[in-house]
């Protein structure tokens, strides 16, 4: 049977004036004791060695027990604690030295170190409860924390160490200053969480933990809402992460599976992958990212499925020796480049859609920089759909460009391969080669070019086998400067002016039309006065003359008058 106590601060019939005598009583008995306390303010430390059951009888908040300095409960035995609050500081709080301790509807207020502490081989469960200030610490021990809320943290709220276990479900942790959840070599599954305003990553695994999180709210965090670390593995699952600086950080060998996340109005990155880390992120919306919405860096290698991106800056960007593969890709209404792999990075996309961004995909690097895109979709792209520069390596298959002011293009000494893809609506042309760029083209179709079909300038090469030109405005073809390449099995047809202008170095034996082919050393014109906005600099895909430009000025003022005789200044 249990034995039954109470304990009240004025005395009375049978009655303890402390809590202290009562756990004496029933420690020198032996058996299961009932503790029932009358409310107010008690000044001890409790140290309970037999099961033990301390029940606040005026409900919660109605008795509390301070310490000044050191503990205010010590457990060593099966212990449940019920509506008391415990206040103390220069110590652990609460601890857990063996056994279960179970706190209900219990606040615990710890000014500085550790709220409660549950030590190797011991379980904790907090549940409907408070913890202020202090942190919680499993080290090796297991806990399981239901509706309960952390404020103001000095340190991380909740901390599994050790080979510690935590189940975390339907709690609240705001204010810490550090993470509001780190486990570090243990393991812990969160549910129905939300976690706001911490100093840093909202929630934290390392040193080859394990970390299960689904349907969490993670927002207003200064840092990661999520990071993985050091071998660590887990799950992300239909969690929101909302103004962070980047949404999920992964590294040094992490590799998480995220699913059906929301990852929105991060001030730099929304995916954050680099040094090492892996992963696969599936069904994912990233929107409203600062910079970057995925961001794969320094040997990083993640897989990117059926994912969304919208209303940021950049959509993918692979830098650095990162490594990227990404499948059924929906990048729409950015300001940037819905694609870019600079720096010896290396990336698949497969199934990709971009639309009413800027540019499609830009490559900038030396020849260990390679890009593939297949089976995908570019639509309302501002300026160039693809361009290849320095000496990127890009290989096309089946992508299809519409309404761009220029669908293909390489530069410098890029490499573009281009397989059963198409161009339609474009202003400028469908292919474009320049400086000593090489573009291989085969079974290509431009419909409906404002200028024109495919051209060469500078050194650059152009060689296209199986091309259909329909509609180019001012010429099919066109080789100018020092350019050179080869049509073979090519139709230009349509309303244009030009089946072809030529410079004399190009093979156009293959070539099949109905329009004028005009050979002519040619050299190109220039151009009208073109100001163009771009991040990192200006990118050219042809030849411009009397160009201006201005980039990373807040403001811009143009002045241009024109002389007598004509001349501009």
């Amino acid at each position: 049977m249990v034995a039954r106590y109470v304990v009240s601060p004025n005395g009375g019939r049978r009655a303890h004036r402390d809590i202290t005598s009562a756990l004496a009583e029933a420690a020198r008995r032996g058996r299961a004791a009932l503790i029932e306390i009358e409310p107010g303010h008690y000044e001890e430390t409790l140290t309970v060695h037999g099961e033990t059951r301390l029940v606040a009888v005026g409900g919660p908040g109605s008795v509390m027990v301070t310490r000044l300095r050191g503990a205010v409960l010590d457990s060593f035995a099966p212990v449940v604690v019920q509506g008391l609050v415990l206040l103390g500081r220069g110590a652990d709080v609460v601890g857990c030295h063996t056994g279960k301790l179970t706190l209900e509807h219990t606040e615990i207020r710890a000014h500085d170190g550790v709220a409660v502490h549950a030590r190797p081989g011991t379980s904790l469960t907090l549940r409907d409860s408070t913890v202020l200030h202090g942190r919680v610490l499993l080290a090796g021990a297991d806990g399981l924390v239901e509706r309960c809320r952390f404020t103001d943290a000095a340190d991380n709220a909740l901390a599994v160490i050790d080979g510690g276990r935590l189940s975390l479900v339907g709690s609240r942790i705001e204010g810490s200053r550090l993470h509001a959840v780190r486990v570090s070599g243990g393991s812990a599954r969160m549910e129905r969480c939300v976690l706001t305003r911490t100093g840093m990553a909202a929630i934290f695994a390392d040193a080859r933990a394990e970390l299960a999180v689904a349907d969490c709210l993670v927002e207003s965090v200064e840092a990661e809402g999520i990071g993985f670390v050091e071998q660590s593995r887990g799950s992300v699952d239909r969690t929101r992460i909302v103004d962070a600086r980047s949404g999920i950080a992964v590294a040094s060998g992490a590799e998480p599976v995220v699913r059906d996340c929301v990852i929105t109005a991060c001030r730099d990155t929304g995916l954050d992958v680099n040094n090492g880390g892996r992963g696969r992120f599936e069904k994912c919306e990233i929107t409203r990212a600062g910079n970057v919405a995925v961001l794969v860096t320094k040997g990083g290698a993640p897989e990117v499925h059926d994912c969304r991106v919208a209303d940021g800056k950049v959509g993918v960007a692979v830098t650095d020796g990162g490594r990227g593969r990404f499948t059924r890709i929906d990048i729409r209404d950015l300001t940037s480049a819905a694609l870019r792999v600079h720096d010896e990075a290396t990336a698949v996309f497969e199934y990709a859609t971009v639309e009413r961004c800027p540019s499609g995909l830009e490559t900038r690097g030396n020849g260990g920089t390679q890009a593939e895109v297949t089976d995908s979709v570019m639509r309302n792209v501002a300026m160039a759909a693809v361009t290849a520069l320095e000496q990127t390596w890009v290989t096309l298959r089946r992508v299809t460009v519409e309404r761009a002011a220029l669908a293909f293009g390489a530069g410098e000494e890029a490499q573009l391969l281009l397989h059963d893809c198409e161009a339609a609506a474009v202003t400028t042309g469908g292919v474009s080669s320049f400086g000593s760029a090489r573009v291989l083209a085969r079974n290509l179709t431009v419909t409906g070019s404002d200028g024109l079909g495919v051209f060469a300038s500078n050194t650059a090469r152009l060689e296209i086998e199986g091309a259909t030109l329909v509609d180019c405005a001012v010429s099919g073809a066109s080789f100018v400067d020092d350019s050179g390449g080869r049509l073979e099995g090519c139709s230009v047809t349509g309303t244009g002016k030009l089946g072809a202008l030529h410079n004399g170095q190009a093979d156009l034996a293959g070539l099949n039309t109905a329009l004028p082919v005009i050979e002519k050393a040619v050299r190109t014109e220039p151009g009208p006065t073109v100001v163009h906005h771009h991040y990192e600099g200006p990118v050219f895909n042809s030849p411009v003359h009397d160009v201006q430009l201005a980039w990373r000025n807040i403001h811009a003022v143009q002045h241009r008058a024109t002389n007598e005789d004509g001349t501009h200044t």
